[in-house]
């Protein structure tokens, strides 16, 4: 086999510099489309809806009048049915995805308890629902209410919190953990000193990530019993006659802000039309704030951190 001339090479290395730069290029218009197609969502809702942007729409209830109709009750629901879920996911799927790295043996029984996590985040939202409606609403009693939704959707989510604090302490270097053992640290101390913290900014997107996922559920939220109507809040604890307890409202009706824009979408009338649009605007906010956040809190703890 003859070496290949100056010009060939040259020839070469020019067609793959070629067929880079249309890969390059292909990537950088699917992204485009991608970006493209979200802002135009966003700027049509914001449009639409740019009227009912007031102070009285926040803190107004619903109404069968859609220039009285506001979003009270349903972002206040949303932000507690988000409280109750995060509670019960978040350490629960952490602890989960540290045992599995950490502590569990690697079985058989491991094996199979693994790929059904990963399973389970793939199963469809109704399903979490219709097991919600068995076991939360009519097994233990809790109802058509706030702390049923909320266990729902840490049941959705917490596939996706095991999953991605696996991934996060998978990619700790296994220097770390042998460093601190080999100075005499048991396995929970080089856990709770040493790899959650290293591996918090990864296990922090993935929660993000879940609960982004859950605020915009609808069909386990419908499938439990959220009213689509409801002109009240849930008890503020210590107040009202006689007072509410501590932990009260957790038991209480709710709706939540996709629950909302359905009805508003069912109406014949135009001018609910608009009220969607801007609780869906709404919505799109309190979703990239949640990111947002998780972005700058990523970015202080991975800047903290020194290997």
């Amino acid at each position: 086999m003859q070496p290949l001339t100056t010009e060939q090479i040259r020839a070469v290395i020019a067609r793959g510099k070629l067929k880079d730069t249309i890969f390059k290029a292909l990537g950088l218009f699917c992204l485009s489309i991608g970006l493209l197609v979200i802002v135009a969502l966003i700027v049509d809702m914001f449009i639409k809806g740019s009227e009912r942007f007031t102070l009285d729409f926040f803190m107004n209830f619903a109404s069968r009048r859609a220039t009285q109709a506001g979003i009270l009750s349903a972002w206040v629901g949303s932000l507690l049915v988000m409280l109750v879920t995060a509670l019960a996911a978040v350490p629960l799927g952490v602890a989960a995805g540290l045992y599995l790295e950490e502590y569990a043996k690697r079985n058989w029984l491991t094996h199979i308890i693994e790929v059904n996590i990963s399973n389970l985040a793939a199963v469809p939202s109704i399903v979490y629902g219709l097991l919600a409606l068995g076991i939360f609403v009519y097994q233990f009693g809790f109802g058509q209410s706030i702390l049923s939704a909320g266990l729902t959707l840490a049941l959705l989510i917490l596939p996706i919190i095991i999953v991605a604090t696996r991934e996060a302490i998978r990619a700790i270097p296994a220097m770390i953990r042998e460093g601190s053992m080999a100075v005499g640290a048991t396995r929970w101390q080089t856990c709770r000193y040493h790899i959650i913290p290293y591996a918090m900014p990864g296990i922090l997107t993935g929660v993000i990530i879940g609960l982004a996922r859950a605020i915009g559920e609808t069909a386990p939220i419908i499938t439990i019993g959220a009213l689509t109507f409801i002109a009240f809040l849930p008890p503020v604890p210590f107040t009202g006659e006689p007072p509410a307890g501590l932990f009260e409202w957790v038991m209480s009706p709710f709706t939540v802000m996709p629950i909302q824009i359905f009805n508003w979408t069912s109406r014949p009338d135009p001018a609910f039309e608009v009220n969607a649009a801007a609780a869906g605007f709404v919505l799109m906010v309190m979703v990239l704030s949640m990111n947002a956040v998780a972005i700058y809190l990523r970015y202080k703890m991975r800047k903290n951190i020194k290997w």
